[in-house]
């Protein structure tokens, strides 16, 4: 997080680009749309870490009660 917002970050992956970086969470969907339309003509190739985007869809599941 920034020092001057306490906004979760998330961090961002492009394998095509080889790019790591981080954004505030209310960016994330601007972000990877601009990228991916800027940068691979619309196509999906920036994503959020596909490790973090694992851990949400696991506590999203528990927590639907989904793994029971």
């Amino acid at each position: 997080m920034t020092a001057d917002t306490d906004e979760p970050e998330v961090p961002i992956v492009c394998e095509v680009c080889g790019t790591e970086t981080t954004i505030p969470l209310s960016d994330v969907g601007e972000m990877l749309e601009t990228h991916n339309e800027n940068q691979h003509d619309g196509e999906e190739h920036a994503q959020v870490d596909p490790t973090l985007a694992e851990q949400v869809q696991d506590l999203v599941a528990e927590d639907m009660g989904l793994l029971e």
